[in-house]
């Protein structure tokens, strides 16, 4: 029986009847779509290698403490692999809506918190499948984890017959939350001492460490301060439009190779100017302080691999897009985000997430809902970049040709952007809220996206490496 976090547990909390916040992947696969029979036994043969798929979310009465994972024992996978199919023709506009579709209904609490589509009659002999998982469960490494797991090669032993462990009572995760707490309030007076002999030993280390986390926290704070007003930000609606599109890497490799910076500077630059050409459209200014953009970063060790949770921190980054050079926004991006990354706003985000988990849960639950209900300006847009499998993945014997990812969208954030990579390409999800994106807008930013890249070929002929 496993506690969420923290963070896990955010993921619940500000969820609601406009935001679905699961993430999830679009994958393309070569080939007829296998009968339901062949995917269904194809993916309980990996489920042994995922727990948790077979488990769901259990409240603790009185919020006395965090969700508990417990074994689900009416689990019926039937229940999270259920079957679609397009209309004709099967070209890409009738993909985008059956995935629209998909993408914009909420996953049911009261059953392990993932479910995949298959979709079929899709054009060129191919299928889809859209897999959702609740971003309590996974955030994007897990995720990518998860999916490499399920689509991964055959498990090598024939499974075991599952038998559910029994779902504790009520008062038993009273009592197990009551002990925590008290646990964790004896263990933070018990090292009380040995925190005070280490910072008299390393007086320097911990002047130092406390001083890192000061920047990083003032960073944050700086996040206070309103974002011009746009359409960009906004209440949502329920529905969403997705779109992707796809670039070759070894191009994007080769550019980041000679202007300089990152990759991920590059990807900011581009999606920077994307931003830019749809405010112009929609005639509004893209002035300097018109996106700001929430940038997960991972703070995932090696010896979180492969497990299903939240290791995330964060950096927020105003994305340049007053300018109109392409290689000037990609300069200003590589300096913006090499002078974040020297504010230790990520290591504040884990000592944040650190502290909330000390919380009475009752308390940061109330934090939340009034946080994220409450109107502000300090955010414009998320924009995720996670590296993709490494190996070419497969079910029931049809290859995978992409894996499109799919960021949430929740709060006054319309617009997600998410990036991965797979069999050397660049592939880019994007995510709308429907009620203030028309089709025709999120259009004009994918548009945007691939005109970016493409302008960057004829970059790349100038270095710049020491522009700045």
């Amino acid at each position: 029986m496993d506690r969420t976090s923290a963070l896990d547990s955010a993921f619940l909390q500000i969820e609601d009847g406009q935001s679905a916040l699961h993430i999830a992947s679009v994958g393309i696969f070569a080939g007829p779509p296998p009968p339901q029979s062949e995917i269904l036994a194809a993916i309980e043969a990996r489920l042994p290698r995922a727990p948790r798929l077979r488990q769901r979310l259990v409240e603790v009465p009185f919020a006395l403490g965090r969700p508990v994972w417990v074994d689900d024992p009416r689990f019926d996978l039937a229940r999270h692999v259920r079957r679609l199919s397009l209309p004709a023709p099967g070209c890409e506009r009738e993909l985008h809506e059956v995935v629209d579709q998909v993408l914009s209904e909420h996953l049911d609490h009261d059953l392990p918190l993932w479910e995949d589509v298959v979709i079929e009659g899709l054009s060129e002999n191919r299928w889809a499948l859209v897999t959702k998982v609740h971003h309590t469960m996974v955030d994007g490494i897990a995720g990518t984890d998860l999916l490499s797991t399920i689509l991964g090669p055959d498990p090598d032993v024939p499974a075991e017959a599952w038998t559910p462990a029994p779902v504790p009572r009520g008062t038993r995760l009273m009592a197990d939350a009551i002990r925590e707490q008290a646990s964790l309030r004896l263990h933070e007076i018990r090292s009380l001492p040995g925190a005070a002999s280490r910072a008299l030993r390393q007086p320097r280390r911990l002047v130092s460490s406390a001083a890192e986390t000061g920047r990083g926290l003032r960073g944050f704070l700086r996040a206070a301060v309103p974002t011009s007003p746009s359409s960009l930000a906004g209440p949502l609606g329920r529905d969403r439009c997705y779109r992707w599109t796809s670039f070759e890497l070894g191009d994007v490799l080769t550019v980041h190779q000679e202007v300089g910076g990152t990759v991920n500077d590059l990807v900011l630059a581009v999606v920077a100017g994307a931003f830019r050409e749809l405010l112009l459209v929609r005639g509004e200014v893209p002035d300097p302080a018109s996106v700001r953009c929430l940038v997960p970063v991972s703070v995932r060790g090696g010896d979180g691999r492969g497990v299903l949770d939240n290791r995330v921190s964060a950096l927020l980054a105003t994305l340049p897009v007053e300018l109109e050079d392409p290689r000037e926004r990609i300069t200003e991006t590589a300096v913006r985000m090499r002078a974040l990354k020297g504010t230790h706003e990520a290591q504040a985000g884990q000592w944040i997430t650190a502290a909330a988990d000390a919380l009475p849960p009752a308390a940061l639950t109330g934090f939340l809902h009034l946080a994220f209900r409450s109107p502000h300006r300090n955010l414009t847009t998320v924009i995720t970049n996670v590296p993709g499998p490494s190996s070419l993945l497969s079910l029931a014997g049809r290859p995978l040709l992409a894996a499109y990812p799919y960021v949430p969208i929740a709060d006054r954030l319309r617009i997600g952007v998410a990036v991965t990579t797979y069999d050397g390409r660049l592939l880019v999800g994007v995510t709308f809220d429907r009620d203030s994106t028309p089709e025709v807008d999120a259009d004009v930013f994918v548009h945007a996206l691939e005109a970016g890249f493409a302008a960057l070929q004829p970059i790349a002929a100038t270095p710049m490496r020491e522009a700045r």
